[in-house]
C-alpha cells in the first residue's frame, strides 16, 4: 500500500474512532447520534466499517444497551486520552493566533447554575463573541473525562484528588424548611423522630433512581434521615417551589432557601441537625495546556471574597 492511502486510511480511522467512542460513552447509538447531529444508520455503518477493518468487534449490541468489548474498551482507555491531549495541544496553538474561542462544557446540579454559575458567565459572553458554554444540569456523579466534559462542579470533598480544583463558594450550610401554613395543625419538628413522621419533599436521584437520605449533623454525628412525604422531584428548584408552596419540609442548600426564610415566607428548622457542606469547586483534568478560553471560564466563575 503506497503512502497516500496508508495516510487516507489512518484519517479514516481516527474520525471512525472518534464516532465510536461517542457510542461506547453513552452505551448507545441513539445519544450518541443526538450528540453528534448524525442520524442512527450512519452512526452504526461507520462503527460496523471500524470493526471490519481492524477485524475485531468493539461493540456488544443487544434490544437494551451498547457496551464495548474487551477490545473496545482498550480502544477507549488507551487511544481516547492520547487524541484528547492532541486536541487540547491544537487547541493551545490555536489559542496563540487570536481571541478566545471553542465551547466550554459545563456539568453541575441545576441550583448551582442559576445561582452561581450563570451570573458569573453570563457577562463574559458579549465581550468575547467566539465562546460558546454548554451547561448540563445532572445530579449524578459525572466522570467529565469519559464525558468530555471540561468543568464539573461538586462539594470539595467529591473531588478526585488527581482534578485541578477552584473554590467558587464558601462553605454551604443547609436548611430544614417550611412554609409557616405546615403547621396550622400540628407543631414544628424538633428532633429526628419527630421530623420522620411529618410530610417531607424527597429528592430522586437521577444516577441511581433512588431518594435522597438527607444528610444531618448533630452533636458532631453524620446523620442520614430516609424521611417521607407525598412530592418527589428531581431537582432542587422544584422542591423549593413546593416548599413555598406548603407542600410539606424540605432539605436545602441557604443559596436557595435563605432569602425566603429571611422574607418569612420559610421558617427555618432544627438548626441544630443542619450541616455545614464544603464549598462549591469547579474540576477539570490536569492538562500540560488549557486552552484561552477554558482560562478565561475558570477566572470569571472563581470564587471572590468580599
Amino acid at each position: 500500500m503506497n503512502a497516500p492511502a496508508r495516510s487516507t486510511m489512518a484519517r479514516d480511522n481516527i474520525n471512525d474512532i472518534l464516532v465510536f467512542f461517542a457510542v461506547a460513552r453513552e452505551r448507545s447509538f441513539t445519544r450518541a447520534a443526538a450528540k453528534l447531529g448524525m442520524t442512527q444508520s450512519a452512526l452504526s455503518h461507520i462503527v460496523r466499517s471500524l470493526e471490519a477493518r481492524l477485524g475485531v468487534r468493539l461493540l456488544t449490541r443487544t434490544t437494551r444497551s451498547v457496551s464495548p468489548t474487551e477490545a473496545g474498551e482498550r480502544l477507549l482507555q488507551n487511544v481516547a486520552p492520547r487524541l484528547e491531549e492532541i486536541e487540547a495541544e491544537i487547541a493551545a496553538i490555536s489559542d496563540l493566533g487570536g481571541k478566545p474561542a471553542g465551547t466550554i462544557r459545563i456539568t453541575a446540579i441545576d441550583h448551582v447554575i442559576d445561582h452561581v454559575l450563570w451570573p458569573r458567565i453570563a457577562p463574559l459572553l458579549p465581550q468575547y463573541p467566539d465562546l460558546h458554554v454548554e451547561f448540563s444540569a445532572d445530579y449524578r456523579i459525572v466522570d467529565i473525562a469519559a464525558e468530555r466534559y471540561d468543568i464539573g462542579v461538586r462539594h470539595g470533598d467529591q473531588v478526585d484528588k488527581d482534578m485541578i480544583a477552584v473554590r467558587l463558594t464558601p462553605d454551604v450550610r443547609m436548611r430544614i424548611v417550611a412554609a409557616p401554613g405546615c403547621f396550622a395543625a400540628r407543631p414544628a419538628p424538633v428532633s429526628l423522630a419527630e421530623l420522620l413522621t411529618h410530610n417531607c419533599i424527597n429528592l430522586r436521584l437521577a444516577g441511581s433512581g433512588g431518594i435522597y437520605a438527607w444528610e444531618l449533623q448533630h452533636a458532631g454525628e453524620h446523620v442520614e434521615a430516609r424521611v417521607r412525604g407525598q412530592a418527589v422531584f428531581t431537582n432542587a428548584g422544584h422542591i423549593l417551589r413546593a416548599a413555598l408552596d406548603g407542600a410539606g419540609i424540605a432539605f436545602l442548600p441557604d443559596e436557595l432557601a435563605g432569602e425566603h426564610i429571611r422574607a418569612g415566607r420559610l421558617l427555618s428548622l432544627m438548626e441544630d441537625w443542619c450541616p455545614l457542606w464544603p464549598g462549591l469547586y469547579a474540576f477539570y483534568p490536569s492538562r500540560r495546556h488549557s486552552s484561552r478560553a477554558l482560562g478565561l471560564v475558570i477566572d470569571a466563575i472563581r470564587y471572590q471574597p468580599t
